[in-house]
């Protein structure tokens, strides 16, 4: 979409226009879902964290100031609220040990052989405190200060988990490059 055609629907989803909610919807629903699956368990678990991601849009929509893009705005709303969500299900969290993490081996190989969609699937059967971390520092670019104080753990178990993420991602990887 248009910056013209968001700044329309974002004016007509203030007055509560329900097709310009569902035109928003639309729009931008499956790029959100993304985000959600990133950080999800299961694809019913995603879709519970969009549905929220949206009521949450919805009615904050009015805060949008127009600095920046709509979409950035709208993806920090969504995993701030799959992070909402595992915390509120801690469960759902591992800690990796800092010895166990630099224990694990480190191999180069190269990506070649593999899909986006085989590389995905292996995040996805990461404990959900390693894909956690993984995401919000290499695909978010946060910091491990800033990933800590987003999930409520040391920066040590931040810098922790992604060694292990890391660590885990290769050596599954080096499985399907054989």
């Amino acid at each position: 979409m248009t910056k013209e055609q968001d700044q329309k629907l974002i004016h007509q989803c203030i007055k509560g226009d329900r097709k310009a909610q569902k035109a928003l919807y639309d729009a931008y629903a499956s790029t959100m879902f993304g985000v959600c699956l990133r950080y999800s368990n299961s694809g019913e678990e995603a879709k519970d964290i969009l549905q929220e991601g949206f009521i949450k849009v919805f009615t904050k929509i009015d805060q949008f100031n127009g600095s920046g893009a709509f979409e950035g705005w709208m993806k920090r709303i969504f995993i701030n609220c799959a992070l909402e969500y595992y915390r509120i299900n801690k469960v759902h969290m591992y800690h990796a040990d800092t010895m166990e993490a630099e224990s694990n081996p480190h191999h180069d190989f190269t990506l070649e052989k593999i899909s986006r969609k085989e590389i995905l699937d292996v995040m996805n059967k990461m404990a959900a405190g390693y894909r956690t971390v993984l995401n919000l520092y290499i695909i978010e670019g946060y910091s491990h200060g800033e990933i800590g104080e987003m999930l409520g753990i040391s920066e040590g178990t931040s810098k922790s988990q992604l060694s292990r993420a890391r660590a885990i991602l290769q050596e599954e990887l080096l499985k399907l490059a054989k």
